[in-house]
């Protein structure tokens, strides 16, 4: 796709995205994206596309850094939970709890059992 084409797509994209926050501000909604992927994977220029026209009131962004001591002795979901959102509100997750399920997991970041322990827990979530 050429420059200028996609540049276009982009805004008649965002406009949508515009419709899309009032709905969900209007109907008291509560929304979730998560962007999962490897590093340099093109998570932030998407986001930074998407957060681009949309109002920061509605549309909020959470990447956290890695856990505390302290975070690291509570549920893993425990510390993003805290971040959904509220009504009327879009939450964006750069990278999110399904971390623990892939990359911790294959990176040796987390335990069989802390892994274990995860996927039994997740839907229950």
């Amino acid at each position: 796709m050429k420059n200028k084409e996609y540049l276009k797509e982009l805004r008649s994209l965002q406009a949508e995205l515009c419709q899309l926050q009032e709905w969900v501000k209007h109907q008291g909604l509560r929304v979730i994206i998560v962007f999962e992927g490897r590093d340099a994977a093109g998570k932030g220029g998407t986001i930074k596309a998407i957060t681009e026209r949309v109002s920061p009131r509605v549309f909020r962004l959470v990447a956290l850094p890695a856990p505390s001591d302290r975070e690291k002795t509570q549920l893993y979901i425990q510390r993003y939970m805290q971040h959904f959102p509220a009504a009327g509100e879009v939450v964006i997750f750069d990278r999110s709890w399904y971390n623990r399920a892939g990359v911790e997991y294959v990176m040796g970041f987390c335990t069989k059992e802390q892994h274990r322990e995860f996927l039994k827990r997740c839907p229950e979530v």
